[in-house]
């Protein structure tokens, strides 16, 4: 079978806050097991929220990472962040904030001072996407991939639009460096318009509909803020935007190793999360405030 089956659409879970700047509905694992969409272990999207003026940036305090990588996608708003390592930045609409947190590190992320004394619409995906058990232990790093940074790929008289954000896709290759091979981007559709695509049949593969509404194959329609998790028995996807919208697309080989997950720590073994928990109370991850 050419085409990427649907095996579900899902749509959005429950909000819950994360610290009290982030208004996020839990996709993974929420709704599909990490196992089942490998090397992804955690989608929480962050729709189109209002927040108004605040003196003090909302936002979410020091907390812990080891063993994945985060990626913070920016779509609306502005987010600041801070590590224990010292780096410190600022993820502005279209860009892209890539962690390897590794061996661990501290970190702390709010919205960016302007953006909250002015208040405005916020929107963010943030994934988790794990590492290798080779890899679980590398030093931590940042990939500040802004939005100049990101390969831009128009068809159809600019009716699609897509931000390749990781891996090979349509002879071009995004920016993100990844530790498994994973496809990474975003896309934009007019109204009416189709977009035929490829990606490996034994890559894990979702969609997440930031905007709008797609009929996907022929076959089932997905809306705004739906996710939508497709078969590993094909090759081949098609959309075609019902309105104006904008697609997560998401897709990674799937690591095939065990997931031990704990909190903010994900390891292969129990003890490798014992270990986790051992070494940033013996305050090897370093210090923030």
């Amino acid at each position: 079978m050419p085409y990427k089956s649907i095996e579900n659409i899902f749509n959005p879970p429950a909000h819950h806050w994360v610290g009290d700047g982030f208004k996020v509905n839990n996709f993974i694992p929420g709704v599909v097991p990490m196992e089942r969409i490998s090397p992804f272990v955690m989608l929480d999207y962050g729709a189109i929220t209002y927040f108004p003026p605040s003196q003090k940036p909302k936002g979410v305090g020091s907390h812990p990472h080891r063993g994945f990588e985060t990626v913070t996608i920016a779509y609306k708003g502005k987010v600041a962040h801070h590590d224990s390592r010292g780096n410190s930045g600022i993820i502005s609409e279209g860009d892209v904030q890539w962690m390897t947190a590794g061996s661990g590190i501290l970190h702390k992320e709010y919205h960016e001072q302007e953006f909250s004394k002015a208040g405005g619409d916020f929107s963010m995906v943030q994934l988790w996407v794990n590492l290798p058990a080779k890899d679980k232990m590398t030093e931590p790093k940042y990939q500040a991939i802004t939005k100049d940074k990101i390969i831009r790929i128009e068809l159809d008289n600019s009716k699609v639009v897509i931000s390749l954000i990781a891996g090979e896709f349509m002879e071009k290759t995004g920016p993100a460096f990844t530790f498994s091979p994973i496809t990474l981007f975003s896309v934009n559709l007019q109204k009416d318009t189709e977009f035929e695509f490829e990606l490996p049949t034994d890559f894990n593969t979702a969609l997440l509909v930031l905007e709008g509404g797609v009929e996907i194959n022929t076959a089932q329609t997905a809306t705004q803020n739906q996710m939508v998790l497709l078969q590993n028995n094909g090759h081949k996807i098609k959309l075609k935007a019902t309105q104006n919208s904008v697609i997560l697309v998401l897709s990674g080989k799937p690591l095939n190793e065990p997931i031990v997950s704990y909190g903010p720590f994900l390891m292969n073994t129990k003890q490798e999360i014992i270990q986790a928990i051992e070494d940033f109370n013996a305050g090897k991850f370093g210090e923030l405030e």
